[in-house]
């Protein structure tokens, strides 16, 4: 009998996606002579044990447990080593594994079709800061505006629109006191397939903490060309504006099936607002009831909720814009995920041993993605990481051998074995890498 016999899903996309093979390349020059266990697959372990729920190192231990599934583990005195030996490489261990899961994303997304997140010629990438609490004396941990203490990392997420999740391309590990709309700290896009790295194609979604003129003036500049789509905080002078706009100039705001949103309306706001911003900004402002109980703020008017972003794609109706916008929200999906994948908290002391981490959640995000993505159909590619694992992960299973075959049986009583079993024959009928 085995165990988590469904994760064999998770390994199949490994192997499928040449994941593995990246990560082994990435990191040959980390791999001590006459070392038993490749830090690759010691990565990609930890990767699978985390996607399976794991949140520390020693949670390797369930892969262990189970070898004709996982193959070899490492021990937990190899795994803190590497991650220590990682961690001293000032970056450069880094930007390996970085660069190892650029080059498979490219290939994945292509594998896709017409369901990858860049389908419809655009994609959609979300920014957002994730407060982590920490409950131990942390390297950089501090104070946040939450009055907790912890880190504050900035993320990005790769959109995959309604019909599925999202995967992340970015992170970057920063102290619980550092600014939401720190400009410097703002992410490189190295992540994404290089076609979408600059130019109108790839639209960069944030709320207000990058509604500044740095940030802004950063996605316009020349040569990256960026679409942006940024929330913006209400002034003085654009609360005045708002008041000021006739009712005739209010348009109704939409919802994503296309019908009118009832009670909320948007409008488009030009003149003298927009001197010192990038050419060719637009300045688009929603107002709406707000639903029974929500406090209102000091900017709302007339018991009316007032919000603003910053957009510069033209020639586009100013309710498809303000829906597009609205549709960030699907970032806290993506947070939410995160923190049920390993985000929940950082389990080492040191800042560079946790943005290791960081990396190894977002191979695991890569992965908790991506099966929906190739495989997955209907309603279960909006499965999150915590039913992925309930449902098909977690099912039991007898692996038989016979003769050179080996044929994993799962109990036909699971309400979910059909589902996994059709899953692995679509990803096995994926070509192999390279």
């Amino acid at each position: 009998m085995v165990s988590q016999a469904g994760s064999v899903l998770l390994v199949e996309t490994i192997r499928k996606t040449g994941l593995d093979q990246a990560i082994s390349a990435a990191l040959a020059p980390w791999r001590r002579p006459r070392a038993v266990h490749d830090p690759g697959k010691i990565l990609v372990d930890l990767a699978l044990a985390v996607a399976l729920g794991g949140d520390c190192l020693a949670d390797l231990a369930l892969l262990r447990s189970e070898p004709a599934v996982f193959g070899p583990v490492a021990s937990d005195p190899t795994v803190s080593r590497l991650i220590n030996t990682l961690a001293a490489s000032d970056g450069k261990a880094l930007a390996a594994i970085r660069a190892a899961r650029s080059e498979v994303r490219r290939p994945v997304w292509e594998l896709a079709g017409d369901r990858a997140p860049d389908a419809g010629g655009q994609v959609t990438v979300d920014l957002d800061g994730v407060l982590v609490v920490a409950h131990s004396d942390k390297q950089d941990a501090a104070p946040t505006w939450k009055k907790s203490y912890g880190h504050h990392p900035l993320m990005g997420f790769v959109d995959h629109g309604p019909g599925g999740t999202g995967e992340p391309v970015a992170a970057l590990l920063r102290p619980g006191n550092a600014g939401s709309n720190t400009a410097a700290d703002h992410l490189a896009l190295t992540q994404l397939p290089k076609q979408h790295r600059r130019g109108r194609r790839t639209l960069i979604r944030c709320d207000s903490a990058g509604g500044t003129h740095e940030f802004v003036a950063w996605l316009a500049q020349r040569g990256r060309w960026l679409s942006y789509s940024v929330g913006m905080v209400i002034t003085e002078a654009i609360h005045q504006h708002v008041l000021e706009i006739p009712a005739s100039a209010w348009t109704p705001a939409v919802e994503p099936d296309g019908e009118v949103r009832d009670g909320a309306w948007v409008a488009e706001l030009t003149g003298d607002l927009l001197d010192g911003w990038p050419q060719g900004i637009r300045l688009i402002v929603r107002k709406e009831r707000p639903h029974p109980g929500a406090q209102l703020r000091i900017t709302d008017a007339d018991g009316i909720r007032i919000t603003c972003f910053a957009t510069n794609t033209p020639d586009r109706p100013i309710a498809e814009l303000e829906l597009r916008h609205r549709l960030r929200a699907r970032a806290e999906d993506r947070i939410r995920a995160a923190r049920a994948t390993g985000l929940r908290n950082l389990p080492l002391h040191d800042t560079a041993q946790n943005q290791v981490w960081l990396e190894i959640i977002q191979l695991a995000l890569d992965l908790l993605a991506w099966i929906p993505m190739l495989a997955l159909t209907g309603q279960a590619r909006l499965w999150e990481p915590r039913r992925l694992r309930f449902r098909l992960f977690s099912a039991a299973g007898q692996l038989v051998t016979t003769g050179r075959r080996r044929i994993l049986r799962l109990a036909h009583h699971w309400p979910w074995t059909v589902e996994v079993t059709i899953t692995l024959e679509r990803l096995a009928l994926l070509p192999k890498p390279g």
